[in-house]
């Protein structure tokens, strides 16, 4: 399946940053899948066969948590992209029902970085996008968003 900004491209077009969601929406995932690891380990540690069943049970119930949220995290970094080229920003969520915002370079006005203190530790964050006359868009938990806000403000 070919990405998004490859079928918009105009001639003489080109792409300079691309960014994706942040891997922190699998964080749900990972800490459901230690919990079910955890409670797997601990049935094996009891000697109450009631106590082994119902951590048995709970492992399984917690891992199709951790199952649902691992896909649902991953089609939605998978569904995601943002793109800076030399004319415009481009940026598509979802696959079935699209949504897409595109604001030429020219009509940027300001680009604000907002990120949390595990956002900077981690590099993520939200980035807003201010356009002359075109109104506001702000972009979510993108990866990277200084990187992002240095190739829009750079030409």
């Amino acid at each position: 399946m070919a990405r998004y900004i490859d079928e918009i491209l105009q001639p003489g077009e080109r792409v300079l940053y691309s960014t994706n969601a942040h891997w922190i929406f699998y964080f749900p995932a990972i800490l459901a899948w230690i919990a079910a690891f955890a409670l797997f380990v601990l049935s094996g540690q009891t000697t109450v066969n009631g106590l082994v069943i119902l951590c048995l049970i709970a492992s399984g119930v917690v891992a199709l948590a951790a199952l649902f949220w691992t896909v649902k995290g991953w089609f939605h970094r998978f569904t995601t992209e943002t793109d800076v080229t030399n004319l415009r920003i481009v940026h598509k969520t979802g696959f079935i029902k699209r949504r897409t915002f595109e604001m030429a370079l020219d009509k940027v006005e300001s680009v604000d970085v907002n990120q949390t203190i595990l956002g900077r530790i981690l590099n993520y964050g939200d980035v807003t996008i201010n356009g002359v006359g075109e109104g506001r868009e702000t972009i979510r938990t993108i990866a990277s968003p200084l990187a992002f806000r240095s190739s829009i403000t750079t030409r």
